[in-house]
């Protein structure tokens, strides 16, 4: 893009498709291309699914495109390979619009819908009783901690003493004292 120089004329606008006379082809015209159409569709990465509603979407607004007088093809073009493109592009358009929603790009059909909320949702409450467990046992002192976290890890309950050099039933009482204080500090939060 070149710059005019100060004081230069404005530099004269692009031609404009205006200038060309808007062409009304029949109906019948744009249903002849209705497999061009959904071969688009398809291209586009639009799912079977939705080929026929959005076809008819490309049909309805190429019909209102041609009412409206904005189809004007180029007078030396042939007549149906330029209604061809016209409809590609507009079917291209549609296609980006519709695989764009968030409805498209979100949704999973399934059979039975209900059937998978009940699976892996956690309760608001559960979640807020969690958080506060979570916040009470980093408060806890070190080597409760320590206890509580060895106790629900992949290794036996007998695992922790031994690497520390404790019997069993030394771990065992501190791991009960370390679950009171966990829970008192979990009641004094949410009460």
């Amino acid at each position: 893009m070149t710059r005019r120089p100060r004081g230069a004329p404005p530099l004269a606008p692009p031609p404009s498709t205006s200038l060309r006379p808007a062409v009304s082809p029949p109906p019948g015209a744009l249903l002849a291309e209705r497999r061009l159409i959904e071969a688009t569709l398809v291209a586009c990465g639009v799912p079977a699914r939705d080929c026929e509603d959005l076809l008819q979407i490309v049909l309805v607004a190429a019909w209102s495109a041609i009412q409206a007088g904005r189809y004007r093809p180029h007078p030396r073009a042939h007549p149906r390979r330029a209604l061809q493109a016209w409809l590609q592009g507009i079917a291209w358009r549609q296609a980006g619009h519709h695989l764009g929603r968030a409805h498209v790009r979100r949704e999973v059909p399934v059979d039975a819908p209900r059937a998978l909320v009940g699976e892996g949702s956690v309760a608001p409450e559960g979640r807020l009783l969690a958080r506060a467990a979570l916040r009470a046992l980093v408060e806890l002192p070190a080597p409760h901690r320590e206890l509580l976290l060895a106790a629900v890890g992949p290794r036996t309950i007998t695992a922790h003493p031994r690497a520390h050099g404790l019997s069993p039933s030394t771990a065992a009482r501190r791991l009960h004292l370390a679950r009171e204080a966990l829970a008192r500090r979990i009641a004094r939060r949410l009460w």
